[in-house]
């Protein structure tokens, strides 16, 4: 019986029932794209953090840089028996330094023994982050022609010529009668070569050669990112100049999400790393594998608690990093997209409600009737309840259908989206070759970029939210109709019949 008289009056009120569910389904299946489509751009930013920090990294831990601690940038010195004398009376120069990151502090490597000590951690391991600089170039003979300079002695800084000179020399870049000077600079990473599970290079692939292993500890090898290599024009077997140190290359590593570089130009054995830059025992940074996904927001409270001078953060945290087009597509789906969808989903209950409260208001006689033959005023609640369900999952049907034709176009369209994953500087001034970047003190500067093809993917979570909300529509129009029609008297209908 009740059944029956539910479908004969949908079918009686197929225009009411066109317009409800056709309200729903738009909403549903705006909010079905605009879930999976931020679904989609979360696990663009993880892609590209991961060819920073690695694949399954949960946690990094960092020290934030005391201020005024970073000095006054990277210096030169160049004394009065450094170089070599030409013919012409110019000096030839040359000098290699590796130091700690520009901005990038380091700590005690007994911070990684207290991390894996913590409940709740897999894995961990440590890296040093380091800047390679080298200065070359020819300071000329400022004594010929009452220069008065004071040649190669002194100390030149950032790219600067050496000495102080009554004039500044003139001439060009070939040196004659003026100074040329060449400054190159890449970023090298010190990982523990036993450790692959986690880190760094956890997310990149050798493309040639092989990778660092256990018995490279101490010894002077080097696995290059892939476009650092192809830039500097270096293969396996070649030879790197590292702080004044030939490094051979044993590797070339290439990120495994597209067109991405690694989180840095070289990579080296920490302790090689330590040694060579003098921050024996020191760290940057430590990459941490939580047992349990569920559990990562605990563990970082607890390596919080354990390391409480350091910076701990999650992949949700470091997600803030990342810029360019895919940060922008996420605050638009984070701010407008969300609200959009609250908007139009409002909207559609709203009218849902409307359009079963004025036809109970039409169906007076109706339900006057039913209550004066002995139907009780439940009953024709769940009557009119029904028929709202019925009517919202109707559109929930055809709004999850029309949402998963919206995310097939999008994948379909497989928008492109650039991306970068930043970290602080180390040092003034223009990089070399597949550089990290260049720039003022402590500035930001991009260590990965890359270009993400947006895929939104297709959970049961967002099927499962699009048939809630339509079950939840109905129910709230049912609620509002039903109410309003328990309300009827049976005199209301002998007067309407009257």
């Amino acid at each position: 019986m009740f059944l029956t008289y539910l479908l004969r009056e949908l079918s009686n009120r197929r225009k009411q029932t066109v317009i409800i569910a056709a309200g729903m389904a738009l909403a549903i299946a705006l909010v079905m794209i605009v879930s999976g489509v931020a679904a989609g751009v979360k696990n663009a930013q993880s892609t590209v953090l991961e060819s920073v920090y690695g694949v399954g990294t949960d946690v990094t831990i960092t020290q934030t840089a005391e201020p005024g601690a970073d000095g006054p940038g990277q210096q030169f010195a160049f004394g009065s028996g450094d170089g070599t004398t030409t013919d012409d009376g110019s000096t030839e120069v040359a000098q290699s330094t590796l130091s700690a990151a520009r901005g990038t502090a380091t700590f005690d490597s007994s911070a990684l023994t207290t991390v894996e000590g913590v409940d709740g951690v897999s894995a961990a391991t440590a890296t040093l982050s380091l800047q390679a600089s080298s200065f070359s170039g020819t300071v000329p003979d400022f004594s010929q022609g009452g220069a008065g300079g004071a040649g190669a002695d002194g100390a030149t800084g950032d790219g600067t010529d050496a000495g102080t000179q009554a004039a500044p020399p003139t001439g060009g870049a070939d040196g004659a009668g003026g100074s040329a000077f060449d400054v190159d600079q890449f970023s090298v990473t010190g990982l523990d070569p036993a450790t692959n599970a986690v880190g760094p290079l956890s997310s990149a692939s050798i493309v040639d050669g092989r990778s660092l292993t256990a018995a490279d500890a101490g010894a002077d090898v080097v696995v290059l990112d892939q476009t650092y290599a192809t830039s500097a024009d270096l293969a396996v077997g070649d030879t790197l100049a590292i702080g004044g140190t030939d490094f051979t290359v044993v590797g070339i590593a290439a990120s495994t999400s597209s067109d991405a570089a690694t989180a840095s130009d070289t990579y080296v054995p920490l302790d090689t790393a330590q040694a060579l830059s003098g921050l024996t025992d020191q760290i940057s940074d430590v990459y941490v594998t939580a047992s349990s996904a569920s559990g990562v927001d605990a563990l970082k409270s607890d390596l919080q608690a354990a390391l409480p001078d350091a910076t701990v953060n999650t992949q949700s945290d470091l997600a803030s990093s990342v810029s360019g087009s895919l940060s922008t597509a996420s605050d638009l789906i984070g701010k407008l997209g969300t609200w959009l969808s609250v908007a139009v989903l409002a909207a559609a209950f709203l009218m849902a409600i409307l359009f079963t409260v004025s036809g109970v208001g039409r169906r007076t006689r109706e339900f006057g009737t039913l209550k004066a033959i002995g139907w009780s005023g439940s009953r024709i609640t769940r009557q009119v309840a029904g028929e709202s369900l019925v009517q919202g999952l109707i559109g929930g049907v055809v709004g999850v259908a029309v949402g998963l034709l919206g995310i097939l176009v999008v994948n379909l369209v497989a928008p492109t989206l650039s991306a970068a994953a930043t970290a602080q500087a180390a040092g003034p001034g223009a990089g070399g070759p597949g550089s990290a970047g260049g720039g003022g003190a402590g500035q930001q500067v991009v260590q990965a970029t890359t270009d993400v093809a947006l895929t939104v993917p297709v959970t049961v979570s967002i099927v499962v939210l699009a048939v809630g909300l339509a079950v939840v529509g109905g129910l709230l129009a049912g609620a509002a109709g039903g109410w309003r029609a328990s309300r009827l008297r049976p005199a209301e209908a002998l007067r309407s019949v009257a």
